[in-house]
C-alpha cells in the first residue's frame, strides 16, 4: 500500500545544461577514384590546418584538460556511430564497480553475450521461427568490424543466440555487412538485400539467400555470384547509398519494388528514398523520380515503407495495396539528429509517389517513433498473428571507456506492435507485443491514491528494478479550468525537467529510484494552456538525476501526446534495469531511456508516484505493478531443439 506523502524537495536539482560483373567495377573504380581524390583534398586541408597550430585529438579519460572533439569512425565511414562521445570528451571516469556495472544488463530485452550491436536487420518470419539479425562486432563493444549476428525466437521474447549469419569476406562488402531487409516471397523463398561497404568504401546492396530453405533456422547463408545487384546511380555520392526496405509486389508491373534511402545537398540538402522495380532480385531498374523528398533533413538511412490499415486492428502484409482503408507509412532514420521520423500518407504504384496526409508533419519535419534512445528502426510482418512488428536499436550513453570495461554496448527495444490510431486518425500507435505479458508475475493494485501538490507518495510495491506499470491518472477539472498561468510554450527537452515547475505540472511517476531520490528518473505529464484557452499535454523522460555518475549522457526527452475528450491519462512503463521504454495513451507519445543508476540497483530500486505541480491535486486513478521475469535469452542447443518441438 502507499506511504503517506512526504515533502517534495528531495526532488528538485540544480540545472542542467541542455544538455561483380566488369561493368559494375568499372563504375565502382569512377566511384571510387572521385571519392578518394575528394579524400586527399581532405587530408591536405586538415594537416595544413594542423601545422599551424590545431591540436591533438585524445581518447576519452586520457587526462586532457580541455574538452577535445576527434572525428567518429561511423559517419567518417558513412554509417552512424555511438553518438554520445563528443558530449562526455570531458567527464572523468566514475568509479564504477563491477556489480554495478553487471546489474545494468537487462532481463527481457534483447542483447548480445557480449561486445558491440547496432541496427535490427532482416526481422522475419521462417517455418515456425521469429529471425532477429542485427549488425554487430564480434570481437569488441566498439564500433566496427561489422558481421550479421543471430537469433530465433518463438515467441519474440525468449530467444536463443545463433552463429553469425553473414560476415565482410567479399570485395563487396569488406568494409561492414550493413543494414538489409528480408521478402518473403510467395513460394516461401527468402531474399535477403543489404548494403555492403565496399573495399574502396562505396556502399553497394547485394543478394543473400538461404544455403538450405528447409533448415527453419537458417544457419547458413550464401551470396550472390552476381553481387552487387545495384552501385550508387549518378548523381549519388559513394556513402550516400544504403540500407535497402523490404519489397512490396506491385501486380500491375509483375514486379517488386524496394526503397533506398539517400540525400540530395542540391536540392536543399533533401533526404530521399529512391525506388528500384525488379522482378527477379537480380537485375533492377531505377524508377523515374523519387518515393518522396524533404529539404533540410539530410542522409535518410533505414528507410522503411510499409501499408497499415484505417479501418482494423490487425496489421497488414508489406505488399497489400493501396486504396480504401489502407495507408502507407513512410519512415527515415535522420543520418543528421538521429531521430527516426514516419509520416502517414497515400501511395500511387503508377506514378511511384508517396504524399503525406500532413505536409506539415512531413518525415524529419513531425511525428518520431519514439522520443528518447531510439534510432535505426524496422518494422515486418509477423502472418502468425496478423501484426505489424517494430523493432529499434537502444544505444548507450555512457563512456566507450566504460562499454569496453563492462564488454557489451546497446541492446534492442521490446518489439512493438504497430497500428493506425483510428480515433486520432493521424498518428501511429505502438504497444509492447502481448508475448511479453507471459513475464509477469506477482502484480500489486492501487487505486484513487491522492497526490497533492509538491509532494512524492512512495509505493510499497518492494524492488523495482525489472517491473511492468500500467497507471491512469485524474485531474480536477475545475482546477484545469482556473489555472491561467500554464506557460504556452512550454518543451520538454529545453524546460527544468520534473524539478522544473508549473501551474498544471509535472507529474507522474519517478521509478529507477533509490531511497533517498538522489537518483530517480522522473516519467510524467505536464499540461499547457494555449492562448486560446485548449489544453494540450506533453509527456516527458527526466534523466538529469538518473545517476550520480558523471561520465553518462542525462537529457529531458518528450514531446505532446494527443488526449482526446473524455479520456483519461495513461502510461504504460516497462523497466528493465538500465532500460525504461515508456508508452503514453496508447502509445501515442513513446520515450526510451538508458540510464545507468549507481544506487537505485538490485534490491535498492524503488517506486513513487509524484505531483511538482503548483496548482492542481492529482489522482493515481489506477495503479498495477507486475514483477517482470527473465526471457533467459542463451545459446541454442541440440536438446533446444528436441525439446521444443
Amino acid at each position: 500500500m502507499a506511504a503517506d506523502s512526504c515533502a517534495y524537495p528531495p526532488l528538485l536539482h540544480p540545472d542542467h545544461p541542455v544538455a561483380t560483373p566488369t561493368s559494375r567495377k568499372k563504375y565502382l573504380w569512377l566511384v571510387t577514384f572521385a571519392a578518394s581524390a575528394a579524400l586527399i583534398l581532405c587530408v591536405a586541408a586538415f594537416l595544413s590546418g594542423s601545422s599551424s597550430g590545431a591540436r591533438r585529438t585524445d581518447l576519452p579519460g586520457n587526462g586532457a584538460s580541455e574538452p577535445r572533439r576527434r572525428i567518429s569512425r561511423g559517419p567518417a565511414e558513412g554509417v552512424s556511430e555511438k553518438s554520445s562521445m563528443g558530449l562526455l570528451r570531458s567527464s572523468p571516469s566514475y568509479p564504477w564497480t563491477n556489480s554495478m556495472l553487471l546489474w545494468q544488463r537487462t532481463a527481457f530485452h534483447f542483447q548480445p553475450q557480449k561486445n558491440w550491436m547496432n541496427d535490427p536487420n532482416g526481422p522475419t518470419y521462417y517455418k515456425g521461427w521469429y529471425h532477429l539479425f542485427y549488425q554487430y562486432n564480434p570481437a569488441s563493444a566498439m564500433w566496427g568490424n561489422i558481421t550479421w549476428g543471430h537469433a530465433v525466437s518463438l515467441d519474440l521474447v525468449h530467444w536463443f543466440y545463433l552463429p553469425v549469419a553473414m560476415v565482410p569476406d567479399h570485395w563487396y562488402d569488406a568494409n561492414g555487412v550493413w543494414t538489409g531487409s528480408a521478402t518473403i516471397l510467395p513460394d516461401g523463398r527468402l531474399a535477403m538485400l543489404y548494403t555492403g561497404s565496399t573495399a574502396e568504401s562505396v556502399q553497394v546492396q547485394n543478394l543473400a539467400f538461404p544455403a538450405d530453405p528447409d533448415d527453419p533456422l537458417l544457419l547458413k547463408w550464401v551470396k550472390s555470384e552476381s553481387n552487387p545487384v545495384l552501385v550508387p546511380p549518378p548523381g549519388i555520392a559513394p556513402k550516400d547509398f544504403r540500407d535497402p526496405t523490404t519489397a512490396w509486389y506491385v501486380p500491375s508491373e509483375s514486379a517488386w519494388r524496394i526503397a533506398i534511402g539517400s540525400k540530395n545537398d542540391s536540392q536543399r540538402h533533401a533526404g530521399i528514398a529512391l525506388v528500384y522495380q525488379t522482378s527477379d532480385f537480380l537485375s533492377y531498374e531505377l524508377l523515374p523520380g523519387v518515393l518522396h523528398s524533404v529539404a533540410g533533413t539530410g542522409m535518410w538511412e533505414c528507410v522503411d515503407f510499409y501499408p497499415v490499415s484505417t479501418e482494423s486492428s490487425t496489421g497488414l502484409d508489406t505488399s497489400a495495396a493501396a486504396g480504401p482503408g489502407v495507408k502507407h507509412v513512410l519512415k527515415a532514420s535522420m543520418d543528421d539528429d538521429r531521430h527516426d521520423y514516419y509520416a502517414i500518407g497515400t501511395y500511387e504504384a503508377a506514378t511511384n509517389a508517396w504524399v503525406p496526409d500532413h505536409p506539415e508533419k512531413d518525415v524529419g519535419m513531425g511525428l518520431r517513433y519514439d522520443y528518447g534512445m531510439f534510432y535505426a528502426s524496422k518494422t515486418f510482418y509477423d502472418p502468425v498473428k496478423q501484426r505489424r512488428v517494430l523493432w529499434g536499436w537502444i544505444g548507450e550513453t555512457d563512456s566507450e571507456r566504460t562499454d569496453l570495461r563492462k564488454g557489451w554496448a546497446s541492446l534492442q527495444t521490446i518489439p512493438r506492435a504497430v497500428l493506425f490510431d483510428q480515433k486520432t486518425g493521424s498518428n501511429l500507435l505502438q504497444w509492447p507485443v502481448d508475448d511479453v505479458e507471459r513475464l509477469r508475475s506477482g502484480s500489486q493494485e492501487f487505486s484513487n491514491i491522492s497526490i497533492p501538490a509538491g509532494s512524492v507518495v512512495p509505493l510499497d510495491v518492494g524492488t523495482a528494478t525489472q517491473v511492468d506499470i500500467v497507471a491512469e491518472f485524474g485531474v480536477n477539472k475545475s482546477a484545469l479550468a482556473g489555472a491561467v498561468d500554464a506557460v504556452a510554450g512550454y518543451n520538454c527537452s529545453t524546460s527544468g525537467g520534473a524539478a522544473g515547475r508549473g501551474v498544471l505540472g509535472p507529474f507522474g511517476l519517478l521509478v529507477l529510484a533509490d531511497d533517498d531520490l538522489s537518483e530517480q528518473t522522473a516519467v510524467y505529464f505536464y499540461f499547457v494552456r494555449s492562448t486560446d484557452g485548449s489544453i494540450s499535454t506533453h509527456f516527458c523522460h527526466d534523466e538529469l538525476r538518473s545517476s550520480q555518475a558523471t561520465d553518462i549522457v542525462k537529457r529531458v526527452y518528450g514531446s505532446l501526446v494527443p488526449v482526446l475528450d473524455g479520456e483519461t491519462l495513461s502510461v504504460r512503463i516497462l523497466v528493465d534495469h538500465s532500460v525504461i521504454e515508456s508508452f503514453a495513451q496508447g502509445g501515442r507519445t513513446c520515450i526510451t531511456s538508458r540510464v545507468y543508476p549507481t544506487s537505485a540497483t538490485y534490491d535498492g530500486g524503488r517506486l513513487f508516484l509524484f505531483n511538482n505541480a503548483t496548482g492542481v491535486d492529482v489522482t493515481a486513478k489506477s495503479l498495477k505493478i507486475w514483477q517482470m521475469g527473465s526471457a533467459f535469452i542463451r545459446p541454442f542447443s541440440e536438446h533446444d531443439s528436441v525439446s521444443l518441438h
